[in-house]
């Protein structure tokens, strides 16, 4: 296959908008946000030829999303410009529990997606295609143009890489894991988070999940455990490797970093044990600042936190 890149990523972009406290008072960062953007965006930080497949509103938001991926490398030829519907928004506010999500996205220009408006030629140049469970979650037809991209990408000699990112506000867990499932069936490496696998899988056994996955086809599967790292197994040989300790601030797109450094390191020749100490790394430095793209890291940044 010649293919024109290194990653092709599937699914919505979204405008960020992260609580900051400053003394008592709170203030609204602008910032940028979308699992499989964020990833997207990593990987092009870290070396690989990227490029995006979505579907923006025509306003300021789309079109600073457009700008965005244009200054961070990742091309923007699979990206449609909306007339009809808006860019979608969401708010990250943070407490004794973590983070916490709010979304304005019901209608917006991403969810309109449709197999029949994918960018084919596209889609059949890359190496991976990347997507995740959100991007099959926001309608019924971007569930249908993600199997579409899945079948034109796969046909064309591609690997599919698949984060079984689960929201369960978007859909019920039945319909969930009824889509997840039939995904994994037809994707070489599986990047699921611990916390949406307990959901799935319905077990708390790390090495089962690893398994259940397996089971369905994957080749590769990277089990992320957030802070205590990941486990990530080829199908022979299988890895426990620790979490790395740093001041984090905001984990917001820790898991996306990790997906897309794995996948920069993998389309760069590394083994999946190898790419995943390597994403591990980044996606731990990617905590330390606030937003989900800003602090992500760029390959100096992990090659010297590495090496330190």
């Amino acid at each position: 296959m010649n293919a024109g890149f290194d990653v092709v990523a599937l699914g919505e972009a979204m405008i960020e908008f992260n609580e900051a406290r400053a003394t008592d008072s709170r203030t609204w960062l602008q910032g940028f946000g979308g699992d499989t953007s964020n990833a997207a965006i990593a990987a092009a930080r870290l070396g690989a030829r990227t490029a995006y497949v979505t579907r923006v509103g025509n306003d300021a938001f789309g079109r600073r999303l457009l700008a965005l991926w244009r200054d961070e490398g990742v091309a923007t030829d699979g990206v449609a410009v909306d007339d009809d519907a808006p860019t979608g928004v969401y708010f990250v506010s943070h407490g004794p529990q973590g983070h916490e999500f709010s979304y304005l996205r019901a209608g917006s220009a991403a969810s309109r997606m449709t197999p029949a408006s994918l960018p084919r030629d596209l889609l059949a140049a890359t190496r991976v295609l990347h997507l995740s469970a959100i991007s099959q979650a926001i309608s019924a037809s971007a569930c249908d143009a993600c199997f579409a991209a899945i079948d034109v990408a796969r046909t064309a000699g591609a690997r599919v890489a698949y984060d079984t990112n689960l929201r369960l506000r978007l859909w019920p867990l039945a319909r969930a894991r009824s889509v997840i499932f039939e995904t994994l069936r037809v994707a070489d490496w599986a990047l699921p988070g611990l916390d949406d696998a307990l959901h799935l899988f319905g077990n708390d056994d790390p090495m089962r999940i690893v398994d259940a996955c397996h089971a369905f086809g994957c080749r590769v599967v990277v089990l992320k455990l957030g802070p205590d790292g990941c486990i990530v197994s080829d199908g022979e040989t299988r890895t426990r490797i620790d979490g790395v300790r740093v001041q984090s601030v905001d984990a917001t797109g820790a898991g996306d970093c990790f997906d897309g450094a794995f996948l920069a390191r993998m389309v760069h020749g590394d083994d999946p044990h190898r790419a995943a100490r390597y994403a591990n790394s980044a996606a731990a430095l990617s905590t330390i600042g606030y937003g989900a793209v800003a602090p992500l890291p760029r390959a100096v940044d992990v090659e010297r936190f590495i090496a330190g």
